[in-house]
């Protein structure tokens, strides 16, 4: 039995995309999850099943998952943390403090489209913040990073039902630290700033988390648990986290660039991101703000 998941802001939206997707399948019933999202399930083959729901709501407002009923509720959440759970880039910011915005956000865009290596991006934008006052990364949190909408509920959510929440990300300690306490993560990954006199140097601690480094959290804290990475959810936006997403029961893409939206089990780009929550069957009367 697959479920199919719609979730849409846009209530006349969703209910075209019911209509729609009642249309081309057979689907033997309904439930309500919460308001702007419902399960369709059918008994029918997978891939077949994601085509047509698809080709019936690829011009609608409406985000949607396909997926086996059966274990359906992850028990890992990773997390990418840029642009994902938080609503900046925080290397881009810190760039703004150093007066080269413009171009660190340039390399940070190709490297998110996977245009350029990880690492070596990374490299050459922390370069560019030498010198820079560590006094800029607290300055930076309290007045540019906010969770994205949706984030405290999905996490605290997640873990109120049995689930492991890690947040892993290619960005810096500083601010995963800080992320993490406000949404709830039980633990974080990330790469290290290295600092001297009260200044950062312009350098980073290795080895850097980028790509391979994302997928190995997430093999291992499925190992730690006594899982495997289908009982795990995925979710990121970028290139270097298209490994986990791929590798994950459940990845997902989340305003993401098209490189990892097309190799994602699902996408979010118009709800919030408890739709991650009802693409595991949870009802709104289940969330946890």
């Amino acid at each position: 039995m697959l479920a199919i998941t719609l979730v849409s802001p846009d209530p006349a939206a969703l209910a075209e995309a019911v209509a729609a997707v009642r249309a081309a399948l057979a689907v033997s019933s309904e439930a309500v999850l919460g308001e702007g999202a419902l399960d369709l399930l059918i008994d029918g083959p997978p891939v077949e099943t994601h085509q047509a729901v698809k080709a019936a709501v690829d011009e609608l407002p409406v985000d949607f998952a396909v997926q086996p009923v059966e274990n359906r509720r992850k028990r890992l959440l990773i997390a990418d943390m840029d642009s994902t759970i938080i609503n900046v880039e925080c290397l881009d910011e810190l760039a703004d403090f150093a007066g080269v915005k413009d171009k660190v956000s340039a390399i940070t865009e190709r490297a998110m489209r996977g245009e350029l290596a990880f690492e070596g991006a990374l490299r050459e934008r922390v370069g560019m913040l030498t010198g820079l006052s560590v006094d800029a990364l607290q300055a930076c949190y309290d007045d540019r990073v906010k969770l994205n909408p949706g984030a405290r509920t999905l996490v605290r959510t997640m873990a109120e039902h049995g689930a492991r929440c890690a947040l892993v990300s290619g960005g810096f300690t500083f601010f995963t630290s800080r992320v993490a306490q406000a949404a709830g993560f039980h633990l974080n990954r990330a790469n290290t700033l290295i600092e001297a006199d009260g200044r950062l140097t312009g350098t980073v601690g290795e080895p850097i988390l980028g790509k391979e480094a994302k997928l190995a959290a997430l093999r291992e804290e499925t190992a730690a648990l006594g899982l495997t990475p289908a009982d795990a959810l995925a979710v990121g936006d970028g290139a270097n986290d298209l490994a986990m997403i791929e590798v994950a029961g459940l990845g997902v893409a989340y305003r993401a660039k098209p490189i990892v939206a097309a190799q994602a089990h699902a996408k979010v780009d118009h709800a919030d991101l408890t739709a991650l929550l009802y693409f595991q069957g949870f009802t709104a009367a289940e969330f946890v703000s």
